[in-house]
């Protein structure tokens, strides 16, 4: 069976802090140069969103849609020939639910799937009985998460839902400011009826295996992407037929599920605690000894998803489950270039590089994971080393914390300006032994000494803390809800 990967979770140019350009012609076209063949259509619950797909997009009869051909085989030949591939949507939304449970406020985000316009319509209608869905491609509703799966399932036979970043700080089902210790604590009742989660950008599925709770979900991967150029930052791996219930098959049963390709999670913009405006950020440890607030203004600080996770972790180690598949790790095409040609990744000098790996490599995907490594000297005389030491998981690590991205680089700088020194630039590829596991997590200085090189496992805290470490931050949380629930809502996740 061919596989295929899919970005399950993107956004259209109807959601707050979107690119404008987020419409079904460019999805496609970014999701081809990806390497990505199936792509969530974002926002099904917007009106003018679902119009615009009822329009230019046509059913193939297997519950997923593609661009009409009029349009489609136009678009698709300005593509260089290694990224002309057929790229299929899956009607999908993201829905925001705040809501009062246990005298705390809860805020959650979901994500939801649909196999027809129908059920698509009928899902939106019931929710703007409840909400307005017009004014976002996301909508935030009133709404408990248990009656919007509910929701969910009675709008199509095949509907279904997967809670969205599930680490996430401020708004998801485990998050350190959501209160849920479980997803069945989430759903109540109609638990049983959640079968996948997405891991979010700041965690990866090794931190999730240590919480033997969520061993019976399949993780999926997802770039959320709220421009072209985040598409497959994160994706997932399928290998099945392509249609809306083999799909839905493999993440119940397994069946067709491959696995993961994720961001390095020290890269998500919550994977360490902080506190951004004061640019401070520490790790577990050092937020107990402070009792959770910062050391600089006072406030409670933002607690990170590892932080989170070692909360809830009851594994020592992360044990992989049945329902485990495969993990990578990649950095986005962009950011390389842009760390080989010492500027930004969104300069022009790394568009045209970009283009260029394209036209003679093929999709993103395709050289970051199998294009032959001796290849890549074409684009760059040190692509080659780069895209060497990514397959092989060793990159430099600085975690983001409290909103703000954190930095992943394959060379030192003292390095790359060896290597590039008087424009000398020489085969580096006896510098680096390649590592046993692709996705071991290999500390690495840092250019600041609060960062926190963290890895799943945390080897930083002390076990005969934890009893106290747990027992403490529910005091600690109390502070730090309140203050949350005062934090206008915004484009957090």
């Amino acid at each position: 069976m061919k596989r295929f990967w899919a970005d399950l979770h993107v956004h259209s140019r109807f959601a707050r802090a979107t690119s404008r350009n987020l419409d079904l012609e460019h999805l496609a076209l970014g999701s081809a140069e990806k390497g990505i063949q199936l792509v969530a259509t974002g926002d099904c619950t917007h009106p003018a969103w679902r119009q615009e797909m009822k329009e230019r997009l046509y059913a193939e009869g297997n519950g997923l849609f593609r661009l009409k051909p009029e349009i489609e085989r136009p678009l698709m030949a300005t593509l260089p020939s290694g990224c002309q591939k057929d790229v299929r949507f899956i009607i999908s939304g993201e829905i925001s639910t705040i809501y009062k449970k246990g005298d705390k406020t809860r805020k959650v985000h979901h994500l939801v799937y649909h196999s027809s316009f129908d059920a698509a319509d009928r899902f939106a209608e019931k929710l703007a009985k409840i909400g307005n869905i017009v004014s976002d491609g996301r909508p935030i509703l009133g709404l408990d998460s248990r009656d919007l799966l509910e929701i969910t399932l009675e709008s199509g036979k095949d509907s279904w839902l997967a809670p969205a970043h599930i680490w996430t700080p401020w708004f998801s089902a485990l998050g350190s400011k959501s209160g849920f210790d479980s997803i069945e604590e989430c759903y109540g009742d109609l638990a049983d009826h959640i079968f996948a989660a997405e891991t979010g950008l700041s965690s990866d599925p090794e931190m999730n295996w240590r919480v033997s709770s969520l061993d019976r979900y399949r993780l999926i991967s997802s770039s959320d992407a709220h421009s072209l150029a985040k598409l497959g930052r994160e994706a997932t791996l399928f290998s099945c037929e392509m249609g809306f219930q083999p799909l839905r098959h493999a993440l119940e049963t397994g069946e067709g599920y491959v696995g993961t390709v994720e961001f390095f999670p020290e890269e998500g913009k919550y994977h360490a605690d902080g506190h951004r405006n004061c640019h401070i950020r520490l790790n577990p440890k050092e937020t107990l000894a402070l009792d959770g607030l910062c050391p600089v203004c006072g406030k409670p600080l933002t607690i990170g998803v590892a932080h989170r996770v070692e909360m809830l972790a009851d594994r020592e180690e992360a044990i992989p489950p049945a329902t485990a598949g495969e993990v990578s790790s990649l950095i986005p095409l962009p950011e390389i270039l842009g760390e080989l040609l010492g500027v930004g990744s969104t300069s022009r000098k790394v568009a045209e590089r970009y283009a260029e790996s394209l036209r003679v490599l093929g999709s993103e995907m395709a050289i970051l994971h199998h294009v032959p490594l001796e290849e890549m000297q074409a684009i760059h005389p040190l692509l080659e080393e780069a895209i060497r030491r990514l397959r092989a998981g060793k990159v430099i690590r600085q975690a983001g914390y409290d909103g703000e991205y954190g930095v992943i680089r394959l060379f030192e700088k003292e390095e790359m300006e060896k290597l590039t020194k008087g424009g000398l630039l020489f085969p580096v590829t006896e510098m680096v032994k390649p590592l046993r596991r692709p996705i071991a997590k290999i500390s690495s200085p840092s250019d600041d000494n609060r960062a926190f090189q963290a890895s799943p496992n945390l080897p930083n805290v002390d076990r005969e803390d934890l009893a106290r470490f747990r027992t403490h931050n529910q005091n600690m949380m109390v502070a730090a809800r309140q203050t949350a629930e005062k934090k206008t809502v915004g484009d957090l996740s």
